[in-house]
């Protein structure tokens, strides 16, 4: 036991199993959200960052309060990001700021684990637009992982190796993605990427919840639909390309353990989209070369 409070002490982090269960039970935040891209394109693909064939890529695994808000960034001491966004821990000029990480790839970190078949499966699956798979990995596990009470680092007690709870927490957000196939949901209901054929935003609902077992929230990018040609004069200000899905969930117990029961993304009071309403007014582009360029957001 003493053992144990001098770890604690010495990391003087959020987690402390002396005096809660936050090791065991999740506590930052009462949703995780396991969050899934549809890109067109890499921007890497002559270094051999390629999409993989007929699926979704894993985006990251968040951690969420109830009432739709977020921590980021909880702990500047497991900082592996080297383009923070936002570089502060509030998205703020008040927040602390949060310094660009100037160190080895974190995809490195897990080679003393023999790791690589999950490195393998991460380069095919988790992949980054526009820069190095590693550096959206980092930002992933900082902006993200650290901020989950159960990867915190007093949870693994006295034997605690460097950048275990990186592992785990890579290792965890592919058991949830491996979970959610996406794109198999989509294409049994006839949804599948075309440059010719557009879709509804219901018909992906459906298709979604039917697979999902709750109402997954649908991202889309692109034009908004009233200020394309199509949608002149119309009051659907939606955006039309899909690009992204979050499929929420409650946890029971550690969110390492994968026990948890699909929520509707309404859950929080939130919109459950921001695609267009109208019907076949979206998008979803077949992959490309490369050339072709889209604004994104990463969380």
């Amino acid at each position: 036991m003493l053992r144990l409070a001098a770890v604690v002490a010495l990391f003087a982090l959020y987690a402390d199993p002396l005096l809660t269960d936050s090791c065991c039970t999740e506590t930052f935040g009462g949703l995780v959200l396991s969050t899934q891209f549809w890109d067109t394109y890499t921007g890497l693909e002559a270094q051999g960052q390629v999409l993989p064939k007929d699926t979704w890529t894993l985006h990251g695994l968040w951690p969420d309060f109830c009432n739709g808000s977020y921590t980021q960034y909880c702990d500047l001491d497991r900082q592996y990001d080297p383009a923070p966004s936002p570089n502060t821990t509030t998205g703020t000029p008040s927040g602390t700021p949060v310094p660009p990480y100037k160190g080895p790839s974190i995809s490195t970190f897990l080679e003393p684990f023999g790791k690589q078949d999950l490195l393998a499966y991460m380069n095919k699956y988790w992949i980054s637009q526009g820069s190095p798979n590693g550096n959206f990995w980092g930002h992933e596990f900082s902006k993200h992982g650290t901020c989950y009470s159960t990867f915190d680092l007093p949870c693994y007690g006295p034997q605690y190796r460097k950048h275990e709870e990186v592992v785990d927490f890579f290792e965890t957000a592919v058991m949830y993605y491996q979970t959610l196939p996406t794109y198999r949901w989509l294409a049994e209901k006839s949804i599948r990427p075309c440059n010719t054929t557009t879709y509804s935003l219901k018909d992906l609902q459906h298709a979604l919840t039917e697979g999902f077992g709750a109402l997954p929230y649908v991202g889309c990018s692109g034009p908004r639909y009233n200020a394309t040609a199509a949608g002149k004069g119309s009051s659907d200000n939606g955006m039309t390309v899909v690009s992204e899905v979050w499929y929420y969930h409650h946890v029971l117990g550690r969110v390492q353990n994968g026990r948890a029961r699909p929520v509707d993304a309404s859950i929080n009071g939130a919109s459950v989209s921001n695609c267009a309403k109208t019907h076949g007014a979206l998008h979803y582009y077949e992959r490309t070369p490369g050339c072709v360029k889209m604004p994104k957001v990463i969380r």
